[in-house]
C-alpha cells in the first residue's frame, strides 16, 4: 500500500482535521486524509476532490444501500445534503489503523421537512486498495449490516434509484455552487 496521499488531492479542503484515535492507535498522514474525508462525507460535506480518493468501482454499503460504482456511491453522499437539514457528529474514534481502518461514529441527523431526529451509532470499515484509494466503505449501524435477500434487494434498488433523483456535480464549478 502506498504511504502517500493519492494524486489529485491538493484541493481537498478537508474540514475534519481533528481525528480522534483510540489509545495506542496512530495514523499515517495518508490515513488521516482518508479518515478526515470520510468524516466530512458523513457530515454531509461531499466534494469531487474528496470522492477522488475513491476507486471508480468502489462500493459503499449501509443498511439502506449497496452502491457500487462512482455514479451510485457519489449520489449517496450528495443525497445527505438533500435529505437532512442538520447533521451533527456526536463522537468519532479510529479504533484500528489497519486495512480496513475501523472508525466508531455517532451522528445525529434531522430529516428535512418533517424535523424527525435520528441518532445512528456506526462502525465504519474503510477498505483501501494498494494505491491507498478507498475500494469499499461499510457503514454498519449498531455494528451490523442486513443479511437477508429481501433487504439486499431493497438496498440494490436504492443504489439505482438515488442517482436518478440526486444530481452529482459534473465539475468543480458546479461543486463550488453548492458550497462544496
Amino acid at each position: 500500500m502506498s504511504t502517500g496521499v493519492p494524486t489529485g488531492t491538493s484541493n481537498l479542503s478537508i474540514e475534519s482535521k481533528d481525528i480522534q484515535t483510540a489509545p495506542g492507535v496512530s495514523l499515517t498522514d495518508a490515513q488521516r486524509t482518508i479518515v478526515g474525508s470520510v468524516l466530512d462525507l458523513f457530515a454531509g460535506r461531499p466534494s469531487l476532490p474528496k470522492l477522488a480518493l475513491w476507486r471508480d468501482d468502489a462500493t459503499f454499503t449501509d443498511p439502506l444501500t449497496i452502491a457500487t460504482g462512482r455514479d451510485r456511491f457519489a449520489a449517496q453522499w450528495y443525497g445527505l445534503q438533500s435529505a437532512f437539514s442538520e447533521i451533527e457528529r456526536l463522537h468519532h474514534s479510529v479504533k484500528d489503523a489497519g486495512n480496513p481502518i475501523l472508525l466508531d461514529l455517532k451522528t445525529r441527523y434531522v430529516v428535512k421537512g418533517i424535523g424527525k431526529e435520528q441518532t445512528i451509532q456506526s462502525l465504519v470499515a474503510i477498505h483501501l486498495d494498494e494505491q491507498g484509494k478507498i475500494s469499499k466503505l461499510e457503514d454498519k449501524w449498531d455494528g451490523k449490516l442486513p443479511e437477508s435477500g429481501i433487504a439486499n434487494a431493497f438496498r440494490h434498488l436504492n443504489a439505482v434509484t438515488v442517482p436518478k433523483i440526486i444530481n452529482v456535480p459534473k465539475n468543480a464549478e458546479e461543486d463550488a455552487q453548492r458550497g462544496n
